[in-house]
């Protein structure tokens, strides 16, 4: 009965797992359409970002209902109790990149319905693929519970974070300068903003792939912390680096 017990468990186990690489593919592929559809033009992208919308939040109901179900039946412990803890978590951040795309999308509509609007000339696409990239080492960490290509991911917000601050102050002096730019520049910040959220959920989901390995939790302890964890030294409570 015990061996039945825990091969259904390994079963359902596994079933979350696929279930979540499943719907972070699916968010990935958003994140590609809605800038294409920025770049291109393309507004039959915006509807194919929309319908995968739904299906990521299909998702999210479904692996949080096998969650709880698990929880409730086997009880488990443990790393397989800190992968479910952290799944459940990290559906919320899966979900919201969805959303980000969503808006993503939902702003080159708006951009190329407007043909003779003046659209400021920043180029977000680095940033794009640096928040898709951070998305696909989130999900590869998760896969292989590799800790420390989780905390690579952490450090490279850092990187995104900065790309949004110099898009930011490129476009207030648009602003500044030709107050015409005001209303696409607005457009084009939150694009920009959503890359960035993006690149948050990215990292708070590599934090709790740290925290499933090593149960350590690296939330607000800074890119260099998570970094020993993923390596399994201890905490150097006397140097955390929020701003490293």
């Amino acid at each position: 009965m015990t061996e039945h017990t825990n091969k259904q468990f390994d079963a359902d186990l596994e079933a979350v797992r696929s279930q979540f690489l499943a719907m972070g593919g699916v968010v990935e592929v958003m994140i590609q359409e809605s800038i294409e559809a920025l770049t291109g033009g393309d507004t039959l992208l915006v509807e194919k970002v929309r319908e995968r919308e739904k299906e990521v939040n299909r998702y999210e109901v479904d692996i949080d209902q096998r969650i709880s179900q698990i929880l409730a039946r086997h009880q488990p412990t443990a790393i397989d109790l800190r992968t479910l803890m952290a799944v459940s978590k990290m559906l919320t951040d899966m979900e919201r990149c969805g959303d980000e795309a969503e808006k993503i999308a939902t702003v080159a509509r708006r951009i190329h319905d407007d043909e003779v609007r003046y659209t400021p000339n920043v180029d977000l696409r680095h940033m794009a693929d640096a928040v898709r990239e951070m998305l696909r080492q989130a999900l590869d960490a998760f896969a292989r519970l590799d800790a420390l290509q989780a905390a690579a991911v952490v450090r490279s917000d850092k990187g995104v974070d900065k790309e949004w601050k110099a898009a930011l102050r490129q476009l207030i002096s648009f602003m500044i300068e030709d107050p015409r730019t005001i209303s696409p520049s607005i457009d084009v910040i939150f694009v920009a903003r959503a890359l960035e959220r993006i690149g948050d959920h990215a990292k708070n989901m590599s934090e709790r792939v740290i925290y499933m390995v090593h149960g350590a939790d690296v939330r607000h302890t800074g890119a260099k912390n998570a970094e020993r964890q993923a390596r399994g030294e201890e905490e150097d409570t006397g140097a955390q680096d929020t701003q490293a």
